[in-house]
């Protein structure tokens, strides 16, 4: 695996598990979003665990390719569906944040299963 695949693979992974952790903590900039969208609040701790276990399958592909690019697909099916919630209720400014996170996850998993 290259040096670029293995970087951006960690800070990637690292700005998943961020993500993870400030759902878990109740970051103000994380729930009231997710409020405002009509997640339940019951399926917060769902999300921050998916995403958890998505940056731990990061990492662990680093070892494992095909696990990582089994985790680099559920992110993305994560991350897609934050953009699906975010345009269905019609909070068109908060488009980027969830690209932000989705992008990085697509250009890992691409370096991953091209190793």
């Amino acid at each position: 695996m290259s040096t670029a695949a293995v970087v951006v693979t960690v800070l990637t992974a690292l700005w998943v598990g961020f993500s993870a952790v400030s759902v878990f903590v109740g970051a103000t900039w994380v729930v009231e979003p997710l409020a405002e969208y009509g997640v339940p609040r019951a399926a917060w701790p769902w999300l921050g665990t998916a995403k958890a276990l998505g940056a731990a399958g990061l990492l662990a592909g680093l070892v494992v390719p095909p696990l990582g690019v089994a985790a680099g697909i559920g992110l993305v099916v994560y991350f897609t569906g934050a953009v699906v919630t975010v345009l269905r209720a019609r909070s068109y400014r908060h488009v980027p944040f969830p690209l932000l996170y989705l992008t990085p996850v697509v250009v890992a998993t691409a370096l991953t299963g091209a190793a």
